[in-house]
């Protein structure tokens, strides 16, 4: 179940508020002494997450079915994407799953009751076992943002107490307001540099057309540019994929591209999914001062659409 995104909270006390986590959304299926932790686009992340697996052994219950978020979080309990991405060079924190929904209990379908029912029985599912729960947060909407904001957190999720869980949908019963700007987006091309990547040319689809949205040269470091350069090296094609570029006959490097500027870049077949945030869209619809934050293992690139 997703959540649509909103540029204002519902209030009232039909609402809970969480707080909008910043990792792989997945699920955890336990069976006994199995465990498999599964990404949206249905990818096995079990062996990479052992202590996720670990945890999720200890479970209060011998068969369950949770959604959640695994998370990198610090010492303070502060999640970061970016240390997720590249555990090796953020050694201070730790993986957990913070699981926010039950949606099968020992063999019983539980999709249908209501949202405060299954966070209740959630909490007693995980409690004591290391995966964490999320709680809802005390306050008003307003209070909520404040509170969130000040901890430079990504955003909220309100959802409703008396929705059912809706599997593969995006409805009003969930929705999320992002308090920074950033988003997934679909990587088509790369300017290549001395130490592997010096910028990626990023784009969404809009239809069937995958439309050019801007480059992203900030966020990298050099061990990140070797890194994602493995990544795209396998995908080379020689064919644009973006449908709109070339764009302009201005000569500055941005959101603009030139033939000349487009004959520079290596393309790349786009299947590989990229999280930025930026400041804001500009009026021809392109990015300001995107940075990279991490590649997206847990979102089909099919799947990416310029957020409203």
């Amino acid at each position: 179940m997703t959540a649509r995104v909103v540029q204002k909270l519902p209030e009232g006390d039909d609402w809970i508020y969480e707080v909008k986590l910043d990792g792989y959304r997945a699920l955890v299926l336990k069976d006994a002494n199995h465990v498999q932790l599964l990404s949206r686009n249905n990818k096995d992340l079990t062996a990479s997450y052992p202590a996720v697996r670990g945890a999720a052994l200890r479970l209060n219950a011998r068969s369950a079915v949770l959604d959640g978020e695994i998370v990198a979080v610090d010492a303070t309990g502060r999640p970061s994407f970016q240390a997720l991405q590249h555990r090796a060079a953020h050694p201070g924190y730790a993986i957990a799953f913070y699981a926010f929904d039950l949606v099968q209990r020992d063999g019983e379908d539980l999709t249908r009751s209501p949202l405060i029912e299954r966070k209740a029985q959630l909490a007693q599912v995980v409690d004591g076992s290391g995966i964490l729960f999320s709680q809802a947060l005390p306050g008003t909407a307003a209070q909520v943002i404040d509170a969130v904001q000040r901890l430079g957190l990504e955003g909220v999720i309100a959802k409703r107490k008396d929705s059912p869980y809706r599997a593969d949908l995006r409805t009003d019963a969930w929705v999320k307001l992002k308090l920074d700007q950033q988003q997934e987006f679909v990587i088509g091309g790369y300017r290549p540099g001395p130490r592997g990547v010096d910028a990626l040319l990023v784009g969404y689809y809009d239809g069937k057309q995958l439309k050019f949205a801007g480059n992203v040269r900030a966020g990298f470091t050099p061990h990140l540019r070797r890194d994602v350069f493995e990544y795209v090296k396998a995908l080379h094609v020689s064919r644009c994929p973006f449908s709109d570029l070339p764009n302009s006959k201005a000569s500055h490097w941005g959101g603009s591209m030139t033939a000349d500027q487009v004959a520079e870049m290596q393309w790349i077949k786009p299947t590989l999914v990229a999280q930025v945030r930026f400041v804001e869209w500009t009026a021809d619809h392109h990015l300001r001062h995107a940075a990279f934050l991490g590649l997206r293992e847990d979102k089909a690139a099919r799947d990416v659409r310029r957020e409203a």
